[in-house]
């Protein structure tokens, strides 16, 4: 509201007066204030007395100086002004007013305890009409919902709510079940598939799914991400046909036990054919696909999902989902204040909390890791020094800074297993640090190593710089946007540091981060990922996968190119009146299996 605005830059003129302490102004020089005439000054002064925020006791003739009582504080001001864009729905503006402010410290909290109320379930009755609405909080900005071009996971979250796939795999991993297509068989060689569609799928512009669309979803994924997420799997497709509008046939150039989990991905999301190719050069698209929820709007920061209605699976409980991506500094434990929210992911519960609150622990994970580029002549070409790298891990430090009951020491991208690391046990720290180790057998001169990261993760890099620093190993920081992390950048980088989300895919996602360790890899480690990775697409078995990716993590530990940091795991915590959460692996909900109470 502009009059509000008027009365901050009134209050903010006379910094050192306090509430209703008068002061002599004229109205010229109220008026210069604003820079506004006489006329218009007049009026904004009445509009605020009105309001009550301050008094104006004026006294005739232009020179004659009059009295002004301010009432209220610029912070309450502030505070009433985000409440108002945010009732608008415009939620973005409210957190970048505050944060522009001298006084958004004070108003941080203020604002978060009233934020919080703003989430969470409720029912709106129009015309005897009952729509259930919820409000959820993501602390994440969210970029693209365009499934080729995703990079996050709250994009991936919902994705998943506004796409389908072929098929669909189980939460924990172990089965792949029909999804838009109700039966699927491969021949004897297992190169070509072939897929049955359901029939009478929509999408939510109004058209029925046909065998066009799937050609179309996966020839467009080859096109715009050749070098994107699981960009190996989609590569190795020769030709798709389609013999009739309900039978997709896929040939690949070579086997690849890999191919039908692919499928279950939300890369692998089917979107419509004369929709996305208006936009087939770009990912700007406007998300239409055939999920439980279509995009109905998305403005400063609020994305709002409604109920397909002709959902082939059944139409959802909920009406409504308004999704608010929340800065991630915006973040904040589970508290009595945050009551409200009913549902949130990533959070940490007191003991009181947890007493009150249902309380998820996702099977799946995030689990943090080094890999050494032993492509660049530097330091770590020599195994002596990757080895002294690998000791000065001091893990006990990182877990200090990154104290919390969902962080905990890893030596594994398999938990639980034996090669696991106690958080008590821990290598130590060298008495002497890589630098001196270099001139000693290496024959470098103390030179720096270059550690490569997203932005995302630069608070780690920052830690690991200082607990590399106390054993003399000195590391710059490079970082790199996600999305271009994968091209050549990282290649001038001694290491990487990086993070593997390992839900219910996880021998796709180690697959496909094993194929980008290649690309770093010095000549021997390169063979040994060729031959496991080329083991791992021929065998049928899920076990003996298993196996052969726990034996090649084990080797590459041994020689020291792939160094473990920690593990985390997140917790989803919902209020008991809600009823139908089924979370993924990695805790996310789905929305269309919730209802309340």
């Amino acid at each position: 509201m502009k009059i509000r605005k008027h009365y901050l830059t009134l209050r903010r003129a006379f910094p050192h007066i306090q509430e209703e302490s008068p002061i002599e102004i004229t109205l010229e020089e109220l008026a210069s204030c604003l820079d506004c005439t006489h006329r218009n000054m007049v009026l904004v002064l009445k509009r605020m007395q009105q309001e009550g925020w301050l008094t104006w006791l004026p006294k005739k003739g232009r020179s004659n100086r009059s009295s002004l009582i301010f009432h209220v504080k610029k912070e309450t001001i502030l505070l009433e002004e985000a409440k108002e864009l945010v009732t608008r729905q415009d939620l973005h503006s409210a957190l970048e007013l505050l944060q522009a402010s001298e006084e958004a410290l004070s108003l941080r909290e203020q604002f978060q305890d009233w934020l919080s109320g703003q989430f969470g379930f409720r029912s709106e009755v129009q015309n005897q009409r009952r729509t259930d609405v919820l409000r959820f909080p993501l602390t994440q900005t969210i970029h693209t919902l365009d499934p080729a071009a995703i990079h996050y996971a709250g994009e991936s979250h919902l994705v998943n709510q506004l796409f389908d796939g072929l098929v669909r795999m189980d939460a924990k991993g172990e089965q792949i079940l029909p999804h838009l297509a109700h039966a699927w068989e491969t021949d004897d060689a297992r190169t070509l598939w072939t897929f049955y569609l359901r029939k009478g799928v929509m999408f939510h512009h109004g058209r029925e799914m046909l065998a066009s669309d799937v050609k179309y979803s996966l020839e467009r994924l080859q096109r715009l991400a050749p070098r994107g997420l699981y960009s190996w799997a989609y590569a190795n497709i020769r030709e798709i046909t389609t013999p009739d509008e309900t039978t997709v046939r896929i040939q690949l150039e070579e086997r690849s036990e890999l191919f039908l989990g692919f499928l279950t991905t939300n890369r692998a999301s089917i979107v419509p054919a004369d929709i996305y190719a208006n936009h087939m050069d770009s990912t700007n698209a406007s998300p239409v696909g055939t999920g439980p929820f279509r995009l109905t709007g998305q403005e400063q920061g609020i994305w709002i999902l409604e109920a397909f209605p002709v959902y082939f699976q059944g139409r959802g409980f909920l009406d409504r989902v308004e999704v608010w991506t929340l800065p991630e500094q915006e973040q904040t434990d589970l508290s009595d204040q945050l009551r409200p929210y009913q549902i949130m992911h990533n959070v940490r519960i007191s003991d009181m909390d947890a007493e009150r609150w249902q309380q998820v622990r996702q099977s799946g994970m995030t689990t943090k890791f080094l890999t050494v580029n032993a492509l660049k002549d530097g330091p770590l070409k020599n195994p002596q020094n990757r080895q002294v790298l690998s000791n000065a891990l001091d893990r006990t430090f990182l877990l200090e800074q990154l104290s919390g009951d969902v962080i905990e020491t890893a030596n594994s991208f398999f938990p639980y297993t034996q090669s696991d690391v106690p958080n008590s046990t821990v290598s130590p720290a060298p008495t002497t640090g890589i630098v001196e180790n270099c001139c000693t057998v290496a024959g470098y001169q103390g030179e720096r190593l270059t550690l490569a990261t997203i932005p995302q993760y630069e608070h780690d890099a920052l830690l690991l710089q200082r607990m590399y620093a106390k054993s003399g190993i000195r590391l710059d920081i490079m970082l790199i946007p996600a999305e271009e992390f994968k091209g050549e950048q990282r290649m001038s980088a001694d290491l990487v540091l990086f993070a593997i989300m390992l839900d219910e895919h996880r021998e796709l996602r180690l697959y496909d981060m094993y194929k980008s360790m290649r690309q770093h890899a010095d000549q021997d480690v390169q063979a040994l990922l060729d031959d496991n990775l080329f083991q791992l697409r021929l065998e049928p078995d899920a076990g003996r996968r298993k196996a052969l990716l726990e034996q090649l993590e084990s080797q590459l530990k041994q020689r020291h190119s792939l160094l473990f940091l920690y593990r985390k795991h997140l917790k989803t915590a919902y209020h008991p009146s809600i009823r139908g959460i089924s979370l993924d692996s990695l805790g996310w909900v789905r929305f269309r299996d919730i209802w309340f109470t």
